[in-house]
């Protein structure tokens, strides 16, 4: 099958390009044929064909007030000329199917409003979780589209429906793993008299708290020595500024070390492998509608996990990865943390062979097979 990404964002990393990633090679890697439809400035990096939409991407960065409306604005009216301009290349019969993987009910609306509605070509649009306030606007949208339309979604969540509800447009899939693809897994070596490593890594965020597990940190009394590595990306210049303040805050302490940059391909999966274990001690309301990318790049990189209750509860309901702690309780996030490097060694490997099942259940394939078998059944039902 001929697929085309359709990609709009422009970010150089993070987990929406490593997704993006994960189909053009998957795909490949069985027989498809794969293409990327992208915006005039966007190049992303692959061996397949890229084709560019007329239009350059729009950014929010630095925008804000009146400037981000007419940002958001703009970035609608030109979501519009990029789907106009992929239906036409559908048209020409260069594409079997158009795939857009990182969507949202905006995407729906845009799609009304444009001539690639129309195309006769399976269209499928990826969101990739929904939470209360965009669920109603996201079942809204589908109930708009017409019945010939060739149009289906997919919502990466948990389970078969969506806050309870579903759809016959909607297919719900469960999230694929995040493996390392430049470099191999490895397991981490045997701890014995060794310091035992520990990552906290991705974009910094203050939703995510980083003082407040820091000082946790620093207050627990662990059975070996640990270190902590410390990663933080930012995009913006408060962000930025906040980070270098917890830098400095921290200096002294040199169980602590920090990595101010985003890290990406063999560097990112390589400094995910260089840690016995991964911590995401940050918690929203959101992590129990979206997946979250750093718990499934645990899970593809093999590595046990301390997390908040509020990240993904349903895989922790099936699977022993590590430990999890109340969100709210900073004696909870201390008693585990604790528990947790001090029962480390006994139990990994407890962990490595649930992350092995784990990794079985959200296997990157099996993902983009489902997406396949999901087009192939669109143009099916247009044959009839």
């Amino acid at each position: 099958m001929r697929i085309a990404l359709l990609e709009t964002i422009t970010t150089p990393g993070g987990h929406e390009v490593d997704f993006d990633r994960l189909l053009d090679e998957e795909w490949t890697k069985q027989g498809h044929e794969v293409s990327w439809f992208v915006p005039e400035d966007v190049n992303p990096v692959t061996k397949s064909q890229i084709v560019h939409l007329p239009g350059k991407s729009v950014s929010y960065a630095g925008k804000k007030g009146f400037a981000k409306w007419r940002t958001s604005f703009l970035r609608e009216w030109r979501r519009r000329g990029w789907f106009n301009a992929a239906a036409k290349l559908a048209r020409r019969q260069e594409v079997d199917a158009i795939v857009i993987p990182t969507s949202t009910y905006r995407y729906l609306r845009a799609l009304r409003h444009s001539s690639l509605l129309q195309a006769g070509k399976p269209v499928i649009f990826i969101l990739h979780g929904l939470n209360p306030g965009e669920a109603p606007k996201f079942f809204s949208e589908l109930e708009k589209l017409p019945q010939q339309a060739m149009v289906e979604t997919v919502v990466i969540t948990f389970g078969d429906t969506v806050l309870g509800k579903t759809h016959s447009r909607m297919k719900a899939f469960s999230p694929p793993a995040y493996e390392p693809r430049d470099i191999a897994v490895r397991k981490a070596p045997l701890l014995r008299e060794r310091v035992l490593r520990l990552g906290f890594f991705g974009q910094y965020r203050r939703e995510k708290q980083l003082e407040r597990f820091l000082d946790a940190f620093l207050s627990c009394k662990f059975s070996q020595p640990c270190e902590l590595v410390v990663q933080g990306a930012t995009m913006r210049l408060e962000d930025t500024e906040d980070f270098k303040r917890i830098q400095e805050k921290y200096k002294e302490h040199k169980q602590l070390s920090f990595i101010h940059k985003g890290l990406f391909g063999a560097e990112w999966q390589e400094a995910i492998l260089q840690v016995d274990a991964l911590l995401l001690p940050y918690g929203a309301p959101r992590y129990r509608y979206h997946w979250a990318g750093m718990l499934f790049t645990a899970i593809g990189h093999q590595r046990p996990v301390l997390a908040s209750d509020e990240i993904n509860p349903e895989v922790w309901e099936k699977y022993d990865l590590g430990m999890t702690f109340e969100a709210t309780s900073e004696e909870a996030l201390r008693n585990t943390l604790e528990r947790f490097i001090n029962t480390f060694a006994a139990k990994k490997e407890w962990y490595e062979a649930e992350l092995a099942r784990a990794a079985g259940e959200y296997s990157p394939s099996t993902f983009a097979e489902r997406l396949v078998l999901l087009c192939e059944a669109c143009n099916r039902k247009k044959s009839l």
